[in-house]
C-alpha cells in the first residue's frame, strides 16, 4: 500500500506550487470566505484558484481539519458511527454494520470518518457509506464501467463517486452489492 501521508504531502506541495499560496494561506482563504458548506467551499476554490475538484476538496478537508476542535480530531470510527446513526437514523446502523463486516473480509483498508459519512480507501477511496436521510443509507462507489443496473445510480462525471446505491434494509446488503464494492476495492489497490 502506498504511504498515504507521502501522497498527501505531494498533493499539497503541488497545490501550493499551482496556486502560489501556502497551505496556511489557503486555510485563511477558506475561513475568510464565510462559506459554511463543503460543496460551496470546493466550488469557490475551483472558481477562484482554478483547482480541480480533488485538489479543492483536499484543501477544504485540510482547512476544516486544522480549525476543528481537538476532541473531534481524535474521534474513533466507532464514535463517528455512533454520532451518524442517532435519533431517527439509529435504525439504519445495522445496514452500515453489515456492510463493514462484509468489507473487512476483502482485506486491509483505511477508514476515514467524515462529518456525514465514512470514507473507505486503499491507495484511493473505493467507497463511502453514510446515512443520506432518516430512512436511507447511501453507498458511493468509486469505480468506472459497471454494467447498467436499476439499483446502481450513475452519478456522471466530476463527482466524488461514480455510482450510488441506496439502501433501506440490511437485507439489501447482498451478493450483487458486495460484488460491486469488491470491484471498487480491487481497483483501488
Amino acid at each position: 500500500m502506498v504511504d498515504l501521508d507521502k501522497a498527501l504531502a505531494t498533493q499539497v506541495a503541488n497545490i501550493e506550487k499551482k496556486t502560489g499560496k501556502s497551505m496556511a494561506q489557503l486555510t485563511k482563504l477558506v475561513a475568510a470566505s464565510k462559506l459554511a458548506k463543503h460543496s460551496e467551499l470546493v466550488a469557490m476554490l475551483k472558481e477562484t484558484l482554478g483547482l480541480g475538484h480533488g485538489d479543492a476538496n483536499t484543501v477544504v478537508h485540510l482547512a476544516k481539519k486544522s480549525t476543528e476542535p481537538a476532541a473531534a480530531k481524535g474521534s474513533s470510527t466507532e464514535a463517528v458511527l455512533d454520532g451518524l446513526y442517532t435519533g431517527p437514523k439509529a435504525a439504519l446502523r445495522p445496514i452500515h454494520d453489515k456492510l463493514l463486516a462484509a468489507m473487512k473480509k476483502f482485506g486491509a483498508f483505511e477508514e476515514a470518518p467524515k462529518k456525514s459519512y465514512v470514507s473507505y480507501r486503499r491507495n484511493k477511496q473505493f467507497a463511502m457509506v453514510g446515512p443520506a436521510t432518516n430512512t436511507r443509507v447511501e453507498v458511493g462507489l468509486n469505480i468506472k464501467g459497471l454494467p447498467a443496473n436499476a439499483r446502481l445510480l450513475d452519478q456522471g462525471t466530476g463527482k466524488m463517486c461514480n455510482y450510488v446505491v441506496r439502501l433501506t434494509d440490511p437485507k439489501e446488503v447482498d451478493a450483487e452489492l458486495l460484488d460491486w464494492i469488491r470491484s471498487a476495492y480491487d481497483a483501488a489497490g
